[in-house]
């Protein structure tokens, strides 16, 4: 397996979809928020429009999040102008746009911010996804030590494995069984469990394969206290001011 990247060390507090308790998940006002609460890291879903757009948004539709409705697939870049991603979470986000990545990755670049960047292929099989986001990434060399991929679908990171071949990925699975084979497979620095799988024996067999285990989404911080200082790399919230307010998450968070 590859090393894994100074980048994805141990201790980061990652803002799932952005501070998404505090604005709309997958917005530049989401990732904002999460710089304001002083987390290094973001997590980001990316999905391809019909024409090849990358854009940032979790489901394969609209209408869970945007006042918009009917599949990503059907759409193209010209209808992103009239999507309100915002309205749906609270008035004083009403006009939030549906970012692309390219929108996207210049925020984060200006705010300083790491990324973990989820691609959601919602079924496709063309990996056009892995492609498009090999190109955002080549075209931005700071990509390289601060974007960790990562995917339940191990042939979009297969894919993006092969555009870039030194590229930080993480292997994403619910229930953490039978990983080790897949994780070496992909070269993948990190291994990113629910929270239900997380437990001392995961922790050590991760470290005995030089990988980075991270856990989500977790919005108690009692839930993952015990592992602390057992090896857990990276915590997702919802919330980063959970674990940013108390002392003693910050200074872990902080490595």
């Amino acid at each position: 397996m590859a090393d894994a990247p100074s980048t994805i060390g141990q201790g980061r507090i990652i803002a799932h979809r952005g501070a998404s308790r505090a604005a709309p998940e997958n917005t530049l006002s989401a990732f904002r928020e999460a710089a304001r609460q002083g987390a290094r890291w973001v997590e980001l879903d990316v999905s391809l429009l019909g024409d090849g757009t990358a854009v940032i948004h979790h489901d394969a539709t609209w209408d869970r999040c945007t006042n918009g409705s009917g599949a990503l697939a059907d759409a193209g870049a010209g209808d992103l102008a009239a999507l309100d991603a915002g309205s749906w979470f609270g008035m004083a986000y009403a006009g939030e746009p549906v970012p692309t990545l390219k929108q996207t990755l210049d925020l984060l670049e200006g705010l300083g911010l790491f990324a973990n960047l989820e691609m959601k292929p919602h079924g496709a099989a063309d990996r056009r996804l892995a492609s498009g986001v090999a190109a955002a990434l080549t075209a931005r060399p700071w990509a390289a030590e601060r974007v960790l991929v990562s995917s339940f679908d191990q042939g979009e990171l297969a894919a993006l494995r092969s555009h870039l071949p030194d590229q930080p990925i993480a292997l994403l699975s619910k229930t953490a069984e039978d990983w080790v084979d897949t994780a070496r497979t992909l070269r993948a620095a990190a291994l990113h469990v629910h929270i239900a799988a997380l437990n001392g024996d995961l922790l050590e067999e991760a470290a005995l394969h030089g990988i980075n285990l991270s856990t989500y989404t977790v919005n108690d911080p009692a839930l993952v206290r015990p592992y602390r200082d057992r090896g857990l790399g990276g915590v997702i919230t919802d919330d980063p001011s959970l674990f940013l307010d108390d002392p003693a998450w910050a200074a872990w968070g902080a490595h």
